[in-house]
């Protein structure tokens, strides 16, 4: 427990009310949530880099998996539209983090620190919603493009029976599924740790300001 959560802690027992004041918990406050706002901003950061690396290293590393590319994506116009939006909008949260933790950095007023801590949960929760729902598109783009311009995955198809087109439609939609939830989860446990961290800020500052 550190010397935050011991004040708070302090604070909520009635007998401490004089001695611990509001001027004693909010630099602390303030300090914490600058130091989670720049956490967000580094692993934002990393995100990127990762994405890059994920998109960059097959094409450089394997002439075949290029190829391959080549041949399923005839028209690249698409794949290139989505992958700028995907890198427009982590470089626009990025922006966005680096704005928010200048603003709780000369923040000194508690309504202030509130309301860009509700900012920073709106543009996470928006950031994420997108990311999700880009992947999914993608991973469905991707799909029909493979279907449609892949000689082996067409000729596999054709010769599937109704119940087989079914079944595999199917398994086809529970993966999806499955892998944006495993995306999701990463999500969670990376931004969701540090949100939990900024709402329970929130939540002190509101008493604090009761």
């Amino acid at each position: 427990m550190d010397e935050l959560d011991l004040l708070k802690k302090d604070w909520n027992t009635k007998s401490n009310h004089n001695t611990i004041s509001a001027k004693d918990i909010y630099p602390m406050l303030h300090r914490k949530s600058s130091s989670i706002v720049k956490t967000l901003f580094y692993i934002s950061i990393i995100e990127l880099l990762f994405w890059v690396c994920i998109n960059t290293l097959p094409l450089v590393c394997s002439q075949s998996y290029k190829n391959k590319l080549d041949r399923i994506y005839t028209s690249d116009y698409l794949f290139t539209a989505l992958t700028i939006i995907s890198y427009a909008v982590i470089l626009s949260f990025i922006y966005l983090l680096f704005k928010a933790h200048k603003a709780i950095s000369i923040t000194d007023s508690a309504k202030l620190l509130m309301e860009n801590i509700l900012k920073i949960r709106r543009i996470i929760k928006y950031y994420v919603a997108f990311n999700l729902s880009l992947f999914g598109i993608s991973i469905v783009i991707g799909l029909i493009y493979n279907i449609k311009n892949d000689p082996n995955t067409s000729e596999t198809l054709h010769a599937f029976s109704k119940n087989q087109m079914l079944v595999s439609g199917l398994v086809v939609l529970v993966l999806i599924a499955a892998i944006v939830l495993l995306v999701w989860l990463f999500y969670k446990l990376i931004y969701g740790i540090l949100l939990k961290r900024l709402n329970e800020n929130y939540n002190t500052l509101k008493n604090l300001e009761a």
